[in-house]
């Protein structure tokens, strides 16, 4: 930037210091391939010795750095910058890099980003619905005073001014009739469990559908905790068993030689559940394929991956029903299109009076992220 000055309509101008227009796409040779990188550690479930494989194999058939920047600077950033640390292997072999807290963070903003790119961020992290009540948020109505009203509520600016009306300058008095408060909204709160098939389904068919599926969860979640610090999430896995997962697990969540368990599923998100004050409830179900699995009281498993087994569904709706009675509805998103499990999906949706939606794995983010804002707008009972 530079000073000048210059002519215009035959008066000489003081134009000052000028300012290049910032372009927001000019990024740094690190910065492109940490783009890169971000995909690439999610794809492999946070190995970094492959991810760094794919950056190589990418850099040598797109030319991504040259002379003055190569893959092995990217590295020597990456740890200059907290994004991977090493640790000394107990063999005595090369240090092994792991990710940071710092990039697993990066890594839930890069989702929230890709996914939700035109979220608005919110001035309150509560959830409103259109039901008047005791509260501090306020929704823009006023109403007279009543017994009982805290004195915050009051607005001055339209008490004194009703006051001038009835008594008038010389005579101000102001009364409890003159007294207007600012009208407010219950605040909602929602708990969610999130439901992922990590099946061996999930990466069949040479379709990847749980790096997806961990994206979609991290932008939940990154989304729920700086928005909705209130709400709560959980999330949990299931193949021929559930388990609850943190989110500090998702970059690292890989699909197993599993079956399906999807009532082994349901039943640890309802437990979870169980276990939260808050009124508004809902599980989101993602899946790509029919139940296969059940466990039974012995421990042992029983599977069968042949059609849709009339036992194991029938438990599944069984479990729908329980939900229902819970007041939890079951929103399922059905990666598949095969005519008999969209039957499936459409009786389980009915046993729970719940949503399903069957989707592609593009518009899966989308789809979530509406429904969640939709459900949070319950009223609370």
């Amino acid at each position: 930037m530079k000073n000048k000055s210059s002519e215009f309509e035959g008066t000489k101008l003081r134009v000052g210091w000028r300012f290049t227009k910032h372009d927001p796409k000019v990024l740094s040779p690190f910065e492109r391939l940490f783009e890169i990188f971000k995909e690439l550690i999610i794809h492999t479930s946070g190995d970094f010795d492959e991810a760094i494989d794919w950056l190589r194999a990418l850099d040598k058939e797109y030319e991504l750095t040259d002379a003055d920047y190569t893959i092995d600077d990217f590295i020597d950033d990456l740890l200059k910058k907290s994004y991977v640390r090493q640790e000394i292997r107990p063999d005595g072999n090369d240090p092994s890099f792991t990710i940071t807290p710092k990039t697993e963070k990066f890594l839930r903003e890069h989702a929230l980003k890709q996914i939700f790119g035109k979220l608005r961020k919110s001035k309150t992290g509560n959830h409103r619905t259109k039901y008047s009540g005791s509260s501090q948020e306020a929704s823009g109505d006023q109403r007279p005073f009543q017994f009982g009203d805290g004195l915050e509520k009051i607005v001055l600016t339209e008490s004194i001014k009703n006051a001038q009306i009835h008594g008038g300058i010389d005579e101000f008095q102001l009364r409890q009739d003159d007294l207007v408060v600012s009208e407010t909204h219950y605040k909602a709160q929602m708990s969610t469990v999130l439901m992922i098939d990590i099946s061996h389904s999930m990466i069949l068919y040479g379709e990847d559908r749980i790096t997806p599926a961990k994206k979609v969860a991290m932008a939940l979640a990154e989304m729920i905790t700086t928005r909705y610090p209130k709400d709560t999430l959980d999330i949990l896995v299931f193949g021929n068993d559930a388990r609850p997962i943190s989110i500090k697990e998702l970059p690292y969540l890989q699909v197993g030689p599993y079956h399906t368990n999807t009532v082994a599923g349901l039943n640890l998100a309802m437990d979870l559940l169980r276990r939260k004050k808050n009124t508004n409830k809902q599980i989101f179900m993602i899946t790509d394929g029919k139940p296969s699995c059940l466990q039974m009281p012995d421990g042992s498993y029983y599977k069968n991956s042949v059609g849709l087994d009339p036992k194991i569904v029938n438990k599944c709706y069984l479990m729908a029903r329980q939900a229902r009675k819970l007041q939890i509805p079951i929103t399922t998103f059905m990666i598949a299109s095969d005519p008999y499990l969209k039957h499936f999906v459409q009786e389980f949706t009915a046993h729970n009076k719940g949503k399903a939606f069957y989707t592609g794995l593009n518009g899966l983010g989308d789809m979530i992220f509406e429904d969640y804002e939709s459900n949070r707008r319950k009223k609370m009972n």
